[in-house]
């Protein structure tokens, strides 16, 4: 072999070598890229509600859903967030929970986004099991409170328009009477927090705004028309055609993750949520803003 084979045949490893490692870092690129954009790019889900309790003024009502933003921007300002609500023009702005996280716990980042959202519509918040940590709910709730938020949590208020109502109720997170579940030997459970606060809604359409899923079954005893939830993080990594992977309060493979959910006079419209908190990672499971407009039948 001569010294001019030789060196050719040294180039031509040298290429393949750098063809091969230019090949690896395009790969590479193209998958942090990929994780970027399942992280930070917004999903809006648009679902059309009808009942016949829903009375004629509220035909057309848009409710948007802001559901465990973990203190996670989204823009300067939340600019990203707050446009893609302003096009969806809501008429009421729902948070289920988890607006901070306990973690990291950044409230100016939260209050960025209700700022914002406050312009755009009435906020209507309760709180998550991320508010129930190491005393943040206190200045929290003080600074929402200023802000002009309407604080749900444990609370009823009927939402009028031209004459006609709806009953919204709230309930503060398990978390916040000493755990995730309902509890008998506690005078403040869930249950009983519910009964009194949907005793008086009779006839009327009855929203209800609770951070856990996994607790369907109490909403569906009491009737409640319409329940919007979050906290399962749409599963975290989803598995396509099968769903989420993980959830807390409902294991492996959980049923209530994402999507709406019947049975009998009650639907349950889970988020899949905006941030992350433990896991900081979401996989085939981009953030998502939930938008539902109620029909009259």
């Amino acid at each position: 072999m001569t010294q001019m084979q030789v060196n050719f045949k040294q180039r031509g490893r040298k290429f393949n070598m750098m063809r091969i490692v230019g090949i690896v870092l395009i790969v590479l690129m193209l998958l942090a890229l990929f994780v970027f954009w399942q992280n930070n790019g917004i999903v809006t889900t648009v679902i059309n509600y009808s009942n016949p309790k829903i009375e004629e003024s509220f035909d057309g009502y848009t409710i948007v859903q802001v559901s465990d933003l973990h203190n996670k921007s989204f823009g300067k300002n939340q600019s990203t967030l707050l446009k893609k609500i302003k096009k969806k023009n809501p008429d009421m702005i729902v948070v289920t929970g988890d607006l901070v996280d306990s973690r990291s716990t950044n409230i100016a980042i939260a209050m960025q986004f209700i700022e914002g959202a406050m312009k755009l519509a009435p906020v209507y918040y309760v709180t998550g099991n991320h508010e129930s940590r190491e005393g943040i709910l206190p200045e929290l709730k003080n600074k929402l409170e200023v802000a002009g938020v309407m604080m749900m949590d444990d609370n009823e208020m009927q939402i009028e328009k031209n004459g006609d109502v709806i009953e919204l109720i709230g309930l503060s997170d398990p978390a916040f009477s000493g755990g995730s579940n309902l509890e008998n030997n506690n005078p403040l459970n869930l249950e009983e927090r519910l009964n009194k606060l949907s005793a008086n809604k009779q006839q009327a359409f009855t929203i209800l705004l609770s951070h856990r899923p996994e607790l369907f079954d109490v909403y569906v005893d009491h009737k409640i028309d319409l329940v919007f939830s979050g906290h399962a993080h749409g599963g975290q990594f989803r598995i396509p055609f099968v769903g989420g992977l993980i959830a807390p309060g409902q294991g492996f493979f959980p049923k209530y993750t994402s999507g709406s959910h019947t049975v009998d006079e009650t639907t349950m419209i889970v988020s899949r949520g905006l941030g992350n908190s433990v896991v900081p990672l979401r996989l085939f499971n981009r953030p998502e803003l939930i938008v539902v407009t109620l029909q009259n039948e």
